[in-house]
């Protein structure tokens, strides 16, 4: 107890230099020869005092750890309380210690190969309460030029009346005709009311557009070329893009994050708005109005329908957050549906998944 107190005295440089050489080394190869950030470094350097206190206390040299230690500090991290993801974060850079250990022939095996932490739960995906989908979807920007906001208009209808992936609204032409096949792109049908598209895996599925989309669309196909001039409207008129940029060619994923942020900005929403927030949102909705998930999976476009049962979890947390604020006796402790939906989003360092 007293060497652990000692230590957290000491200041990061001190405890750094209290390693052993061959952690030094290796400190000293990941700074110069990855050139990693300064944070970056820090953390790996955290990650091998906390990995050499240990091996103090199990009395075993740094070099000399097996599998069997390390499941043991993995488990030892856990039960004090830190978080799946930090431990896997950690284990990730005991692996990296160890792997160029054993590339020099200071270790026979890498003892963390093999050694998974606690399982990281999936976080919820973020969505737009219903009101701020429609506020987002209804803004119109009265300072944009009118080419511009019919384009972003209808891609932010289109997004969330499909639920498309970037990928796939970009991916769309005006018509499909035989490169639009041979190019596994989709398009969209206006009088039957259909999106074509091409998802993960090359899979095709037609997914229905809503009235207000069709109509943003519509708007939009009539300005689409017309509004530009020169090189840049041969070249729209040439593109088989259904979204295109200024200069007639079809529009980038990044374009479309770009524009989708600034318009959700612009709308006044708090929340940070992107073309997978749409996503979930679509999905969110489509369940909480239908409670249909095979219908969700089915225009989603996901291969298991365990990808779209994330989306039971969030209409839970809705329906939870609904009752305590309604429910005149909800609200008098803290009730457990809120503490369960409080622990499954309470870590939100991991990333929404691309599903």
């Amino acid at each position: 107890m007293a060497s652990s107190d000692k230590a957290g005295q000491l200041s990061l440089d001190e405890q750094a230099a209290a390693l052993p050489k061959v952690a030094r080394d290796y400190l000293e190869h990941v700074r110069t020869q990855k050139r990693l950030a300064q944070r970056t470094h820090t953390l790996y350097t955290l990650d091998l005092i906390r990995l050499q206190a240990m091996a103090g206390e199990a009395g075993s040299e740094l070099l000399a750890l097996q599998p069997a230690h390390i499941r043991r500090f993995a488990a030892r991290m856990h039960s004090q309380g830190r978080s799946a993801r930090g431990i896997a974060l950690i284990l990730s850079g005991w692996r990296s210690f160890f792997r160029w250990a054993a590339q020099r022939d200071l270790v026979p095996f890498n003892p963390v190969e093999g050694v998974r932490g606690p399982k990281v739960p999936k976080p919820l995906p973020k969505a737009l309460g219903v009101d701020d989908a429609v506020q987002l979807a209804s803004y119109q920007d009265p300072d944009a030029d009118p080419w511009s906001e019919a384009r972003d208009a209808a891609m932010t209808e289109l997004l969330y009346s499909c639920g498309l992936r970037v990928g796939e609204l970009v991916g769309l032409d005006v018509r499909p005709d035989q490169r639009t096949q041979a190019e596994g792109r989709g398009w969209i049908d206006l009088e039957a009311g259909d999106a074509h598209v091409q998802g993960k895996g090359s899979k095709r599925r037609i997914v229905p557009v809503g009235s207000a989309a069709i109509q943003a669309l519509r708007r939009w196909l009539a300005v689409r070329s017309s509004a530009l001039a020169g090189t840049a409207q041969l070249a729209a008129q040439q593109e088989a893009a259904l979204f295109i940029g200024r200069r007639g060619a079809r529009l980038s994923g990044q374009s479309v994050w770009a524009r989708l942020r600034r318009r959700g900005q612009q709308a006044g929403l708090a929340a940070g708005v992107h073309p997978h927030v749409l996503r979930h949102s679509f999905a969110s909705h489509m369940l909480q109005s239908s409670g249909d998930l095979r219908a969700v999976q089915e225009l989603l476009g996901h291969a298991s329908i365990s990808t779209t049962q994330v989306y039971t979890r969030l209409d839970f947390q809705h329906l939870a957050q609904a009752y305590e604020s309604a429910h005149p006796r909800a609200h008098r402790q803290e009730a457990p549906a809120r503490r369960r939906a409080k622990e499954s989003t309470g870590n939100r360092a991991d990333q929404d998944g691309e599903d």
